[in-house]
């Protein structure tokens, strides 16, 4: 059954007045994070599916829908969330969906909503796409070797407000505000990156999702020896032993608990109030960081409210 038929078969079982959510779910909340690269043929038909099954679960967060797929994040009862999950696997090609599973002391969203997007991750470059072609999945079990060879270049392919919080030992910062400056920063420093015997290149981010579409761009520009981290860096928190990690800080995460570590626990960073920004406990010692006003990474920038440094 495609897509449309099979949303129009759910609309028909159902009254179409969506059930309101309550105002509170009680805690332990379920925290969902999933994402699939696939093909519909029908966004706006699977957004309206999403909507209603989200809101009469009482589930609340973000889910993208585009041509290449879903991404998301939900949170709510943890009964409800499986129920969306199996709703969610109804549709093409998401069966046996891979979902990082985690933790909330109450409900880290305001609401639920559901978007139809050109891309679930905004890269912007055409005919790029993980369907075609892609990089190898590397476990969580098997990353630490990976990312230990002198031979390996690893490249944290997040945002570097991101990357504030936490980041794995050695690994490249780009620098970047957004995934969509990603393709011409590794143009601009693929000599460098690259050199002459062609390294591996191993590139990692949060749930997975950016570094895997990373993995699809170097291999459409020619390079082989080309890795992600499956799961991202949600699934390495969760499956490696601090003991045992090379993981450094937290990981920021986009819901109001800001920050998870290791056991997906969460983490003790704050927001800035200025720039939206990861503020740690290290950052909190900085003579730049003052409470509502600014920290390290806005300082003196347009973001800062005018701060002096605390001497």
């Amino acid at each position: 059954m495609g897509a449309a038929a099979m949303v129009r078969h759910f609309f028909s079982t159902l009254s179409l007045e969506p059930e309101l959510p309550p105002s509170h779910v009680a805690p332990p909340i379920r925290v969902a994070t999933f994402y699939r690269f696939t093909h519909f043929d029908d966004c706006a038909a699977i957004q309206r599916f999403l909507k209603i099954v989200c809101d009469r679960n009482r589930v609340r967060g973000t889910l993208i829908v585009a041509a290449e797929g879903i991404n998301g994040t939900i949170a709510g009862e943890h009964d409800m969330i499986g129920e969306v999950i199996r709703q969610i696997e109804t549709l093409p090609g998401c069966s046996d969906l891979t979902v990082k599973d985690s933790q909330a002391a109450e409900m880290p969203f305001d609401r639920m909503k559901v978007k139809v997007k050109k891309e679930i991750v905004t890269m912007g470059v055409a005919d790029v796409s993980p369907l075609r072609d892609v990089g190898q999945y590397v476990s969580a079990v098997d990353w630490n070797a990976l990312v230990s060879d002198p031979d390996t270049v690893v490249i944290d392919t997040r945002n570097s407000y991101e990357v504030t919080a936490g980041t794995f030992r050695n690994a490249i910062n780009p620098d970047t505000d957004s995934f969509r400056e990603f393709p011409s920063w590794f143009r601009e420093h693929r000599a460098s990156l690259t050199g002459a015997k062609s390294p591996k290149i191993a590139m990692f981010c949060t749930g997975g999702i950016r570094c895997e579409k990373a993995t699809a761009f170097l291999k459409a520009e020619g390079l082989e020896d080309v890795f992600h981290l499956e799961g991202g860096i949600l699934k390495y928190l969760e499956e490696i032993p601090a003991e045992q990690s090379l993981w450094e800080g937290e990981c920021f995460v986009f819901d109001q608990r800001i920050c998870l570590t290791h056991g997906l626990e969460a983490g003790t960073s704050d927001l800035c109030s200025a720039c939206q920004s990861p503020v740690s406990t290290a950052n909190k010692e900085s003579p730049y960081y003052q409470e509502g006003v600014s920290c390290p990474a806005c300082y003196g920038s347009s973001d800062s409210k005018s701060a002096q440094p605390i001497n």
